[in-house]
């Protein structure tokens, strides 16, 4: 969906998504146990984010193969790069992970593994990470500002359910951003 708020596009994207652009463009989305990456050239103020449900996998001729990580954030700097981005400049920031359904936690459950994912995937290629908020159990909304690299993140009322497992096997509360210039709305 495309619309025009305050001179900037407005975007949001869903799973499988993947969007880019060299104009002031806030793209937002909402997330549980996917992932957003969002990278952002600094100098040429040329950024976007994707969203994607699991790190790997084969996917089916119908299927959109950015719904899986490996083939989301090539897509996102390859776009990138084609709107005048230096990947040597990028910069990258990761939300998502939550633990939004009601099952156990475990070392390698899908909110894990995506996180895992994301941040093995950026280190590998060398993106700094200058901010995350990830994991917890709430889902969130988070807007990436294109034009500045901005990220604002929402975090949602969680499940009665997932709350209750949570309490039961977990004792673990959502965990505030680990660093960087998230800003929680």
């Amino acid at each position: 969906m495309n619309d025009a708020t305050n001179g900037k596009d407005r975007v949001t994207i869903y799973v499988g998504d993947v969007h880019a652009a060299a104009h002031p463009t806030e793209v937002r989305t909402l997330l549980g146990s996917c992932i957003a990456v969002c990278l952002f050239d600094p100098k040429q103020c040329i950024g976007g984010m994707n969203h994607f449900l699991l790190p790997e996998g084969s996917h089916a001729a119908d299927e959109d193969p950015t719904r899986f990580g490996v083939y989301a954030i090539d897509d996102l700097i390859g776009k990138l790069m084609m709107l005048g981005a230096d990947r040597r400049r990028m910069v990258a920031k990761v939300f998502g992970g939550a633990h939004v359904l009601g099952m156990r936690e475990s070392d390698d459950g899908v909110p894990q593994r995506n996180v895992k994912f994301a941040r093995g995937f950026l280190q590998d290629e060398g993106f700094k990470i200058l901010a995350e908020d990830v994991g917890g159990y709430q889902p969130r909304i988070v807007v990436f500002s294109t034009c500045d690299g901005k990220a604002r993140v929402k975090r949602l009322a969680r499940s009665g359910m997932v709350e209750r497992v949570a309490r039961q096997h977990l004792s673990v509360p959502a965990e505030p951003p680990k660093f960087g210039d998230v800003t929680l709305f």
